[in-house]
């Protein structure tokens, strides 16, 4: 998995940052849906400045590890990314990609 954003709890969402080699980006944040509650609807929205790039779900992995599984898309990218949102040991939280196989 790659490192593609570095972020810390901020209230009740996270803020931080996404950084490759084609996206560089301060301001990043998950904010709580509050709004929609539907069955289908994102346990957080993400923005980066006031642009709203994707979406996450809270998840729990097959370790009982708690994460959040995002959606990112932008009109740059060629196709949505799903990274993952994990928690570190040092109380920070990263977001890590794998590109997905054919």
């Amino acid at each position: 998995m790659a490192m593609i954003g570095t972020f810390r709890k901020a209230g009740s969402g996270f803020e931080g940052s996404i950084t490759t080699l084609s996206v560089q980006r301060a301001n990043v944040r998950l904010v709580k849906n509050e709004e929609d509650r539907s069955d289908k609807a994102p346990d957080y929205r993400i923005f980066a400045g006031e642009a709203e790039i994707g979406a996450a779900w809270e998840k729990v992995a097959q370790n009982e590890r708690p994460y959040l599984s995002c959606k990112l898309d932008d009109p740059s990218f060629t196709a949505p990314i799903y990274p993952s949102l994990f928690e570190e040991t040092d109380g920070g939280f990263t977001l890590k990609w794998t590109r997905s196989g054919r």
